[in-house]
């Protein structure tokens, strides 16, 4: 078991993974109610989130972590909608001109800095193999990059595959690294 100071952390990005960009009826969620709920912040799209993704996420055992461009908003539009608190958000740097192997998505470098040598999960819908070489290169710790097809959003496989990855590590569910 991980101490509270190696609890994983769980990188989340919005669009694709909780904001699916599929067109058909089945990926379209009705959206969370109540009075703390704007009724579309301005974005259509939010009818897409699946109000039970929040209670989904919580029960990995993870230090969740806003990992997107929404930035604060985020926890103005999406966690309310899906049954999140505030979360923290990690603060991009303002230049992309890092230095960065080509193909090395502008997340990366800063995700796992962000990590500071905790087991780290990323969920995103734009990781690539150049991702993944590069974590295991520079991340003295577990890590999982987890790539969400854009068109669905998160579902009940990917779900499987964060649970079981916590079980191999320890963490709770578990924890071991399995890229």
């Amino acid at each position: 078991m991980t101490s509270a100071a190696e609890r994983p952390v769980l990188f989340l990005d919005v669009d694709g993974p909780l904001i699916p960009f599929g067109s058909s009826s089945s990926s379209l969620q009705a959206p969370a109610s109540g009075p703390e709920v704007a009724v579309d912040q301005g974005n259509p799209l939010l009818g897409r989130l699946a109000p039970d993704l929040g209670l989904r996420l919580t029960a990995l055992g993870c230090d969740l972590v806003w990992a997107s461009t929404w930035m604060e908003e985020a926890n103005e539009a999406v966690a309310p909608r899906i049954g999140l608190p505030r979360l923290p958000v990690v603060a991009w740097p303002d230049a992309c001109a890092d230095g960065s192997p080509r193909g090395l998505h502008w997340k990366t470098r800063h995700l796992v800095e962000s990590a500071n040598g905790r087991p780290f999960i990323w969920v995103d819908d734009e990781i690539s193999s150049i991702d993944r070489l590069w974590v295991a290169a520079q991340h003295p710790g577990p890590s999982l990059l987890h790539r969400v097809d854009p068109t669905k959003g998160l579902e009940d496989a990917d779900f499987s595959v964060l649970a079981d990855w916590l079980s191999a590590i320890g963490g709770e569910p578990g924890h071991r690294d399995r890229r």
